[in-house]
């Protein structure tokens, strides 16, 4: 029992350890200026999806037979040897981390629930005749200091407050739908629950809650970098002005209000060149080259048979 418990702490300390060097690389590479925000949203959702996704231990189990030349890290062994000799130690870890998972839980679901609750009652109370459909997503009004926001999961849909029509401009009202339907359009929504549920399991992970201050910014930023495409960015920054006035001072989110200075400063940008896209892409091959050798050397070190000391 306790060997099966000390292998997989082994395993878990090798996956985590090579997760961490890959959030590294991602810190290092995504803190480069000039680069897309878009580029740097998806290095942060895939070292995310690294730490919460064990492909290392996937391919273990399909690969093992046949890496015959895979050895164990020896000062992780050592920690798993360490752990082995004091029977009472992995237990107590165990329980630990099931208390402190239980509780992430418990605060996710009490997040979620008042969401959809509030989004339901929206639903209700907007009037469904102003609904329309943009590029095949549903935008409601709700009668709501809420801000413009993309509920559901599954099937997303913009939320728009009540009169947001009357204080905006119709350009600026495209350039806010044209955030929002990136939004939608990605399903940042379903990223951010797994990003939640991740956090659920390695609560204990500082790297993971950061990535969470990271993807929430470059989601925003992203989604700003496709109203620049359309030509809409100096309409998004008198949107954003209006939005925040001391007239309408709840209409944007508090998650978004936070990152306002970045996104204003990306929006007063000119708009990216050819070259920068090219130097994006080359961004992202390169991440996408340390995230494959950080899988394949989490394989090369679990794919074998621990023997732990005595």
């Amino acid at each position: 029992m306790l060997d099966h418990i000390t292998r997989a702490l082994y395993d878990l300390e090798v996956h985590l350890l090579y997760a961490s060097l890959v959030w590294l690389s991602a810190w290092a590479l995504t803190s480069i200026p000039h680069f897309s925000a878009t580029a740097k949203y998806w290095i942060w959702v895939a070292s995310s999806i690294n730490f919460i996704v064990p492909v290392g231990a996937l391919l273990d189990a399909l690969w093992a037979p046949r890496l015959p030349w895979a050895s164990p890290l020896g000062f992780v062994n050592e920690i798993g040897a360490n752990i082995n000799s004091n029977a009472a130690l992995p237990v107590l870890l165990c329980v630990a981390w099931l208390l402190g998972s239980i509780l992430m839980w418990t605060r996710l679901v009490s997040r979620i629930q008042p969401d959809h609750r509030d989004t339901e009652v929206h639903q209700k109370t907007g009037d469904a005749r102003r609904g329309f459909f943009a590029q095949g997503v549903r935008v409601s009004f709700a009668s709501s200091d809420q801000g413009p926001a993309v509920t559901g999961i599954w099937r997303p849909q913009i939320l728009l407050p009540d009169g947001i029509d009357q204080l905006l401009s119709r350009p600026e009202l495209d350039a806010v739908l044209i955030h929002e339907l990136t939004h939608a359009r990605r399903r940042d929504n379903l990223i951010r629950l797994i990003h939640e549920v991740g956090l659920c399991v390695l609560w204990f992970h500082p790297m993971l809650w950061i990535s969470g201050s990271r993807l929430a910014l470059y989601r925003e930023l992203s989604c700003d970098e496709s109203v620049i495409r359309s030509a809409r960015g100096k309409e998004l920054v008198s949107a954003l002005a209006k939005l925040v006035s001391l007239r309408h001072p709840s209409l944007l989110q508090a998650r978004a209000s936070s990152h306002l200075s970045y996104r204003l400063s990306l929006l007063a940008a000119v708009p990216p060149r050819q070259a920068r896209h090219a130097a994006s892409t080359l961004l992202m091959v390169l991440f996408s080259a340390l995230l494959f050798g950080g899988i394949l050397e989490t394989v090369a070190h679990t794919a074998f048979c621990l023997v732990a000391k005595p």
